[in-house]
């Protein structure tokens, strides 16, 4: 049952999108019209999901170097899906919020571990072209993921939730079976040493080569800007479309199918996108890499303002496919480039802090936009583009150090500091 790396992560990729599109189709509608949140609350469980992921992301990181990547994954995957099950359940804001914490804390387990995963498994040179391929395959199964959550949606908005949360569980454990975990080397513990004290010093080690790597400094700077920016798009998108712009009539199917169609077509774009990539350019060298990621971002700030200001449905929906498009080919763009050399020993815990520092973004400016977007969530989406803004200055300082050199080596660092 045990796969080569490549294959098992072609699998990973196409059971995580097909199984976690069925829930996302049906969420907005779930707890908009059947939970009946208003855009206070919606911005409240994103920050409520942000700030545990704050807490839990560097810690679960350090497991995943510490102990073992692959069962790291697996913990994420099935703790994600009792998250989820909870969350079908729910009938309140705090059984909401409780699905949000136990989603943020299982989530921190997987996130960092797949991509330090495979980079072990496969060399880092060799990885990088499976960052996209991954997330192709993720994408075509997501569309998958979408005809089966409207079918289950139009008998009840809670079941594609549920029967997904379940599938989620199962397909943790089975991954448990097919992941090989051949490049993954411990970190030897002095004699004596305990389990936790050998954690913290992954920790310490993964701090130390952050600040002695002057780009990774600069992509945790990036990281919590864009998430900080993503916050209020994610939770207000489809508020906006539902209740400030409205959906055309579709004859007599229920509104769940226009985000079906919407989601859809967000994917193909974004299938597109990757492959255009993946042809005609490389991910090698800090200062190419920023220079990409400085393109995408520019258009995401044009999309996410002129989204925010749309007021009739045809341009919100081009808006909205450009962002979801722009935004599938920055994730695994910006994998390779928080990977590029890494020491393998911290790769998970430098990982999670870039994810970490996401987090930090959404969570910080999530309580904001919240307050914003009760008086007017259009401003609210405008202020989201907005807060993108600095991050190009960060890509400029990026591609002037990624061109003159990154890193000191770690000896150096260490007599300076004494």
């Amino acid at each position: 049952m045990r796969q080569n790396a490549a294959t098992a992560y072609a699998i990973y990729n196409a059971g995580d999108g097909f199984l976690f599109q069925m829930i996302f189709t049906v969420y907005s509608i779930f707890v908009v019209l059947t939970l009946g949140f208003t855009p206070f609350q919606l911005v409240l469980l994103g920050t409520i999901l942000e700030g545990t992921y704050l807490l839990c992301e560097v810690p679960t990181g350090v497991v995943a170097d510490t102990v073992s990547r692959r069962l790291s994954i697996v913990i994420g995957l099935v703790g994600s899906g009792l998250a989820f099950l909870v969350l079908g359940a729910a009938q309140s804001f705090l059984v909401a919020a409780l699905a949000q914490v136990m989603w943020g804390v299982f989530a921190s387990f997987q996130s960092g571990a797949d991509v330090a995963w495979l980079t072990d498994e496969l060399g880092e040179e060799v990885a990088r072209p499976h960052y996209l391929r991954g997330t192709q395959i993720g994408n075509i199964a997501a569309l998958a993921g979408i005809v089966a959550g409207i079918a289950l949606a139009t008998i009840n908005y809670r079941l594609p939730i549920i029967l997904a949360s379940l599938g989620v569980i199962v397909f943790g454990v089975a991954m448990l079976f097919v992941m090989p975990e051949e490049g993954f080397e411990k970190k030897p513990r002095a004699k004596g040493q305990r389990i936790h004290t050998g954690m913290l010093a992954t920790f310490k080690d993964g701090v130390r080569h952050v600040r002695a790597h002057h780009v990774l400094l600069l992509i945790l700077g990036t990281a919590a800007l864009h998430g900080a920016s993503t916050e209020g798009f994610d939770r207000l998108s489809d508020f906006h479309l539902l209740k400030d712009i409205g959906l055309p009539a579709l004859r007599d199917l229920d509104r769940i199918v226009w985000f079906g169609l919407i989601d859809s077509v967000a994917l193909i774009l974004g299938i597109a996108g990757l492959s255009i990539v993946k042809r005609r350019t490389h991910l090698n060298g800090h200062a190419h890499v920023a220079r990409i990621l400085r393109v995408i971002d520019l258009v995401l700030i044009a999309a996410v303002v002129i989204f925010g200001l749309a007021g009739v449905f045809w341009l919100a929906v081009l808006t909205m496919w450009l962002v979801a498009a722009m935004r599938s080919v920055r994730d695994p763009i910006f994998d390779a480039w928080v990977n590029q050399g890494l020491d393998p020993s911290t790769r998970a815990t430098i990982n999670s802090m870039g994810s970490q520092s996401d987090a930090i973004g959404q969570a910080a400016g999530g309580p904001a936009l919240g307050v914003i977007g009760n008086a007017s969530v259009p401003a609210a989406l405008v202020v989201s583009g907005l807060l993108r803004l600095p991050v190009l200055l960060l890509y400029g300082r990026a591609i002037k150090r990624g061109t003159v050199g990154t890193a000191k080596p770690a000896d150096e660092v260490l007599e300076l500091e004494e």
